[in-house]
């Protein structure tokens, strides 16, 4: 069982990623768990259709802590087993506890079952706080993609969690095992991402391009996969977990300095408009 986890910056587009990827490995008859690890719940939302699964967090606070498996674990698209954190009430606690509780509770309830072929862990923003690192930190998960793109929030963010997995390394298993580029059409971007994984000594392992089919697909509820199996989009994700499915190229990273990467974005991303 290879247990995967998805970092990037807020916003980068790492649910919809982690979606359309589950689904495309699930397609190919893998067998696939999702652990939801931010307090939106929305890391499993395309792979049920729009349900709005009730959270750990939410039925341990309901019905206490004597829950079923079936209580906080719905099945979505090709039998995937999909599970949601969630997170304290607004304002009052950390929601990086979640991430613990639920996993903690994921383990005691059996989830994590030999017929698994991948466990997906979505994980909310940067890895400043030690609830949300905690997959990588308990070395639950070790293997890491970080979604980035050409924007250097972007990138600063993926060279962050970068300093995470390269402190955590040292101690335990867990490696990088690629960075994918979730394009949003700024100037040179792939080669600006190819030289960044290139840099922290990793591998740009899929560029997925930009498309309004993604938006499209998620307004009615399904990823790109079950939407439309046969567009183009839909194979870039095949792409991208085939590349997963067959990585072999796991590697500690090497973080750069601000300095460095501001350096690359020059060279790369704003080279033209330099120029």
């Amino acid at each position: 069982m290879r247990q995967v986890a998805i970092y990037g910056k807020g916003g980068i587009g790492k649910s919809t990623t982690t979606q359309n990827t589950v689904a495309a490995l699930a397609e190919a008859g893998k067998k696939i768990m999702v652990v939801g690890c931010d307090p939106k719940a929305d890391s499993t939302r395309l792979l049920l259709n729009g349900l709005c699964q009730k959270t750990v967090l939410d039925t341990l606070r309901d019905e206490g802590d004597d829950i079923d498996l079936e209580d906080i674990l719905k099945t979505g698209f090709k039998s995937t087993r999909c599970v949601e954190s969630g997170g304290p009430e607004p304002g009052v606690g950390c929601a990086g506890r979640g991430i613990i509780t639920s996993i903690n509770m994921l383990e005691s309830l059996g989830a994590y079952t030999d017929e698994l072929d991948y466990v997906f862990y979505d994980v909310l923003g940067d890895v400043v706080c030690g609830g949300f690192a905690m997959p990588i930190r308990e070395g639950k998960a070790e293997e890491i993609y970080i979604v980035a793109s050409g924007e250097l929030m972007a990138l600063y963010a993926a060279n962050n969690i970068s300093k995470g997995i390269q402190k955590y390394a040292s101690s335990g298993k867990v490696r990088l095992g690629g960075i994918i580029c979730n394009s949003r059409k700024v100037d040179n971007e792939l080669p600006l991402l190819q030289a960044f994984a290139e840099e922290l000594g990793s591998q740009l392992i899929h560029f997925v391009p930009r498309d309004n089919l993604v938006q499209r697909a998620e307004i009615n509820k399904k990823t790109v996969i079950d939407f439309d199996p046969a567009a183009n989009q839909a194979n870039e994700y095949r792409a991208l977990a085939k590349a997963i499915d067959e990585n072999k190229m796991f590697v500690i990273p090497k973080p750069m300095t601000q300095d460095r990467l501001e350096e690359l974005m020059m060279q790369h991303g704003f080279l033209d408009a330099i120029a």
